[in-house]
C-alpha cells in the first residue's frame, strides 16, 4: 500500500490510499478553517482535483478488468464490432414484473463498467442469450461487442453482427451501465465471466441465462413457482435440445400439456422458462412439428418481438 501525503502549511493533508487490489479510498482530512469559518481555496482546490483523480482511477479500473477478461486470458484476437444501445427504453420490458437495482445484484460500480464476457462455440449459437441480449438493452444501457478467437477459423457473417450493427465511432465506456462481450471461440461448454478476481466462471448456457434474466426480473418469490421455471429451463436444455428422440417428443407431449393450462409455461406471466423453452424448439428443429397448444403459443411468444435475433441467425 502506498500512502500519498501533501504538506499544506503546518498540517498533513491525505490525498488518496493506492492499493495493489485496485480499491482505492479518498481520506478525510483535518484542516483548521481561517478565522472567519471559511476553508482555505486552495484546499477546496485539492479536493476537486482528488475526486477528478479518483474518477480518472475507477476508469482505469474498469478499461483494465476488461481487458483481464478478454485478452489476458487469453480469449480474444479479433474485435469484430462495437455497438451500443445507448437509450433506456424500460416501456419494452414492462411484461416483466418487479424492479432490479444493477448495484445490489452486482455491487456498486463507482465508475467502472460492468463487463459480462461470454465464451460460446459458433457451432452451437447461444440463441438464449442472444434474446436475453436484446432485453437487457431495452432496459439499459449497454455496450455490445464481438470478438473472434484464433482457435475459430471462420465465423459466418449473421454471427458477427449478432448483437448489433457495427458502430464507426469509438464510444465512452462511462457512457453505458452493463458491456457485454461475445467471444467466438473453441469451447466446450459456453462460459460467462464477469469478475476475474472476486468471481469464478459460470459455465452453461442455462446458468447464463439464469444471471442475466435476473438482471431483468427478479425471480418468483413463490418457492414453488421458481422451481417450477427452473424445471422448464432444465428440460428445455437437457432434453429438448440435447435429448434423444423418445425424450424430445415426451417434452413436446408435457409443453402441450402445461400450455393448456394457461398462457405461459410458469403461470400468467411469460418467464425465462419461455424463452429457454421457445429457442430450444428453434435450435433442434422440433418447431416443424407440434401440438396445437404449443404453435399458440410460439405465435404468442413472437407476437412479443424479441425473438428476431435468435430466428435471424437459423436462416
Amino acid at each position: 500500500m502506498v500512502l500519498h501525503l501533501l504538506l499544506v502549511g503546518m498540517e498533513i493533508y491525505c490525498l488518496n490510499v493506492f492499493c495493489s487490489r485496485f480499491r482505492f479510498a479518498k481520506l478525510k482530512y483535518v484542516f483548521p478553517p481561517f478565522q472567519n469559518g471559511d476553508v482555505d481555496p486552495a484546499v477546496k482546490a485539492l479536493e476537486a482535483r482528488q475526486d477528478e483523480i479518483l474518477r480518472k482511477l475507477y476508469e482505469l479500473k474498469a478499461a483494465v478488468e476488461g481487458l483481464a477478461k478478454t485478452v489476458t486470458t487469453p480469449d480474444a484476437d479479433l474485435d469484430v464490432t462495437v455497438s451500443s444501445s445507448l437509450s433506456s427504453q424500460s416501456s419494452s420490458c414492462a411484461i416483466f414484473k418487479g424492479t432490479t437495482n444493477l448495484d445490489a445484484l452486482l455491487g456498486e460500480d463507482l465508475g467502472a463498467l460492468r463487463d459480462i464476457v461470454i465464451n460460446a462455440n459458433p457451432a452451437q449459437p447461444p440463441l438464449t442469450l442472444l434474446v436475453l441480449h436484446g432485453l437487457l438493452c431495452q432496459r439499459y444501457r449497454v455496450l455490445s461487442t464481438v470478438h473472434v478467437h484464433s482457435s475459430v477459423s471462420s465465423v459466418p457473417p449473421q454471427l458477427l453482427s449478432c448483437l448489433g450493427p457495427k458502430h464507426a465511432d469509438s464510444y465512452a465506456r462511462h457512457m453505458f451501465q452493463l458491456g457485454f462481450t461475445l467471444i467466438w471461440k473453441d469451447v466446450p461448454k459456453l462460459e460467462m465471466k464477469f469478475s476475474v478476481c472476486n468471481m469464478c466462471p459460470i459455465e452453461g448456457e442455462a446458468n447464463v441465462a439464469r444471471f442475466l434474466f435476473k438482471l431483468l426480473a427478479p425471480y418468483p418469490s413463490d418457492p414453488a413457482l421458481a422451481t417450477l421455471v427452473d424445471s422448464w429451463v432444465d428440460t428445455g436444455f437437457y432434453q429438448l435440445a440435447d435429448g434423444s428422440t423418445k425424450e424430445r417428443a415426451a417434452v413436446l407431449r408435457a409443453l402441450n400439456s402445461a400450455l393448456g393450462r394457461g398462457p405461459w409455461l410458469s403461470g400468467p406471466e411469460f418467464s425465462l422458462a419461455d424463452i429457454a423453452c421457445y429457442c430450444c424448439l428453434l435450435q433442434n428443429g422440433s418447431a416443424s412439428s407440434i401440438a396445437a397448444n404449443v404453435q399458440g403459443w410460439m405465435k404468442s411468444c413472437e407476437n412479443l418481438g424479441h425473438f428476431g435475433p435468435a430466428k435471424l441467425l437459423l436462416k
